[in-house]
This record gives C-alpha cells, sequence and structure tokens, in this order.
C-alpha cells in the first residue's frame, strides 16, 4: 500500500508540474524572400547550361517517376522515425543546388560498382588520415568512442590547430577537414543520391548499425566508404540518420523542435554541424532574453528556403 500511494503521488506531482516542451518551429519559411545562393552554385549551374528550375524538375521528376525510391524513402524515414519529408527535402536541395540528378535509380548502383574498382584512400600530401589522427593535437579525442563524437571532436582540433597553420615545417589548407582528407579526387565531392560527405558518413556510423545494423564504416577503407554513400539501398539510412541528428540536437541543445519544418532540416543537412549551431542559437536566445527580447527562431537558408517553397508539391509524392 505504502508503495502504491508513493506511486500515485509521485504521478500527481508530475501531472502538476509538466516537463517542458520544446517550441516548435512552424512550417513555412521565416524568410519572404529567398536568402542568397552562394556563387560556386550559381557557378556550377551555369556550367552545365542549366537553371535551378531544371534542375529541380529533375529531381522531381525521378522520384515521382520511381515509386522504389520512394518505398525505399519512406522505409528509411519509418526506421528513424522522422517525416520523408525530410528525405525529400536533403535530396531536392542537393540535385537543384549541387549536382544534377540521374534520370534513373540505377545509375546510383553503377556509379557505386565503378568506385570500388578504384585505388584511393582518405589522405593528404601522402600522410593518411589514421596516421594524422596520431598527432599529440588529437590526444583529447582518444578516449571517445562513439562515431559522432570522435570525429567531431577530431574536426574541432583540425579547426583549431592544423587549418590553415604550418605545424611541424609543413603547411596545411585554409579548408574544411573533410575537403581536405575525405575527398581524394577533389575538394567538395560528394556523392550518391543523398550527395553525402564522406565524413557525415563516418559521424553517423555508430547511429547507423544501432538502428539500420548496417556494418560500421572504416576510414581506412576509403572505398568501403564511397560505396556505401553511392550505393541507395545503404545511404538513405545515412541521410535519415543526419536528419535525425539534427533534429535531436535542436530539441535537446537550443530547445526547439524542427521536426515540422523540413526546410530547416535540409538547411542544416546542407550545412552541417548541428550541434555547434543549436549551441550557438540557445547562447544568442540567453541573451535575446535577458535583454527582454523575443528569442530567435531557427531559419532556413536558400536550399531550406526552396524546399519550404516546394512542399505542398513534394507532399503529392507521399
Amino acid at each position: 500500500m505504502l508503495l502504491i500511494r508513493t506511486f500515485v503521488c509521485l504521478s500527481l506531482l508530475l501531472a502538476a508540474f509538466p516537463a517542458t516542451a520544446a517550441t516548435l518551429v512552424p512550417p513555412g519559411n521565416r524568410s519572404a524572400t529567398q536568402p542568397p545562393v552562394p556563387a560556386a552554385s550559381a557557378s556550377r549551374t551555369r556550367a552545365a547550361q542549366s537553371t535551378y528550375d531544371a534542375k529541380y524538375r529533375k529531381v522531381y521528376e525521378l522520384l515521382k517517376n520511381d515509386a522504389q525510391l520512394r518505398a525505399k524513402i519512406k522505409a528509411a524515414a519509418a526506421l528513424y522515425s522522422i517525416d520523408p519529408l525530410h528525405i525529400v527535402g536533403a535530396i531536392v536541395g542537393e540535385h537543384t543546388y549541387n549536382v544534377d540528378a540521374y534520370d534513373r535509380l540505377q545509375t546510383y548502383y553503377v556509379k557505386a560498382v565503378a568506385y570500388l574498382q578504384t585505388n584511393f584512400s582518405f589522405s593528404h600530401n601522402g600522410e593518411a588520415i589514421d596516421d594524422f589522427v596520431q598527432r599529440p593535437q588529437f590526444s583529447k579525442c582518444k578516449a571517445i568512442t562513439e562515431s559522432y563524437s570522435l570525429w567531431s571532436c577530431r574536426e574541432a582540433v583540425w579547426e583549431r590547430d592544423f587549418r590553415g597553420k604550418k605545424v611541424d615545417g609543413a603547411s596545411f589548407p585554409d579548408n574544411r577537414f573533410s575537403a581536405v582528407f575525405f575527398q581524394p579526387f577533389y575538394a567538395g565531392q560528394t556523392f550518391g543520391i543523398g550527395q553525402l560527405n564522406p565524413l557525415t558518413a563516418l559521424q553517423m556510423s555508430d547511429l547507423v548499425a544501432r538502428t539500420s545494423g548496417l556494418p560500421k564504416l572504416d576510414h581506412r577503407n576509403a572505398k568501403e566508404v564511397y560505396r556505401t554513400i553511392m550505393d541507395p539501398d545503404l545511404t538513405l539510412a545515412y541521410v535519415a540518420a543526419t536528419l535525425k541528428k539534427s533534429i535531436d540536437a535542436y530539441r535537446t541543445i537550443a530547445d526547439f523542435d524542427i521536426s515540422k519544418n523540413p526546410g530547416v532540416t535540409a538547411t542544416l543537412y546542407n550545412i552541417g554541424n548541428p550541434d555547434q549551431r543549436a549551441r550557438a542559437l540557445k547562447a544568442e536566445n540567453q541573451k535575446l532574453r535577458a535583454a527582454g527580447l523575443s528569442p530567435r527562431l531557427p531559419a532556413e537558408n536558400y536550399y531550406g528556403w526552396l524546399v519550404n517553397t516546394k512542399l505542398s508539391e513534394l507532399k503529392e509524392l507521399f
């Protein structure tokens, strides 16, 4: 009886003081007009003698005409407990502003096999990434075992201690960690239906292994990493995991629920580092509240703005 009374009292107490829910970021764009599109995206589109609208229509037609692809997207979304429109938004944004979509899903499988026939590794100036991260600057990361935290730690060390600096007599490029070590053919290269960066895939490896049961990725096996992000049967799990990570980061760190706004999740898919950005937004809003001002909601960039603008059309696919 005492145990029952204690449980009842605890239940009443919890009901009287409910947990504070994260602030819902409503659907739609915060900006009335599209934020500026980077010059690099415009240059790529001109070089391909195309337009953003033409590239959007091409990826939309791929999604519309391929029921198998839509089924794969729905399955991946369900496994990671997210709306499939988050995955669709990431795919649409990437293929509108970065590379053209292929006409058929089968082409992505062909490309995946082609990379297995190429010899390459993750390295810079002859130094393999596995050797590079053994340098003493990375000692703070050694105790970390979870893939997202481990590679985020290593990325932060690169930014602080190596990027654009001369270390032990060697000069390092003023460029992103992913571009210097994880894109052996040319910087800025991403792959597959989700246009994933190899470093992002490595970060998501543990979450995907737990949720989808896929083998963990190994940075010493670059060919397998590339095959994974090129193969639609494998890469959609990594796309879904990346989006899920952003939603969770904004809920737990910045106290915002972005799960109903595919434009915001597409923006984070595009720019990366959701934990860091969520912490920055939290700090900014603490200052705004202290000044008696309203907090700032997460907002879309040019990429996410398009996704939200096209949302009614994209919903028709599902």
